[in-house]
């Protein structure tokens, strides 16, 4: 069954949540995992594919867009659509909605930023996924 791990951000700029899902990609690849980022939007996904190589120095996290070829030897891929599943484990969910096809995966990662609307949607995927049943672990960040 998939792990539903949430991570809540306490404070942070407008780019907190993406900066953390930066992290949290890194993190996974680096354990050997291959990962989906469903973004929010086109522009969102743009910009993480623009901060994936600049969050932190000396981080080296080889990825994608999807679409962009879709090259199967590539560990990251980030995407706006429903998330196909390019073998990836862990599914990093930016956007505001329980995406598509998520039970294909090991572990979703929901990034939750520290603003209204956001956390009232957040709070709508916690329940969707408690009442499914779904193992849910809340981070505190």
């Amino acid at each position: 069954m998939t792990r539903i791990d949430f991570y809540i951000l306490a404070e942070g700029g407008a780019d907190a949540h993406e900066r953390l899902a930066c992290r949290l990609v890194e993190k996974a690849y680096t354990l050997g995992h291959r990962v989906f980022v469903h973004a929010a939007s086109e522009d969102q996904a743009r910009r993480l594919d623009d901060l994936l190589w600049t969050f932190r120095a000396g981080s080296f996290v080889p990825h994608a867009l999807a679409g962009a070829g879709d090259d199967d030897t590539v560990p990251v891929h980030i995407g706006h659509q429903a998330p196909e599943n390019p073998g990836a484990e862990v599914l990093v969910n930016l956007s505001d909605s329980v995406p598509e096809g998520f039970t294909r995966f090991e572990r979703v990662a929901e990034v939750v930023p520290p603003v209204e609307p956001q956390r009232t949607q957040a709070r709508e995927r916690y329940r969707f996924y408690r009442e499914r049943g779904y193992p849910l672990h809340t981070h505190q960040l």
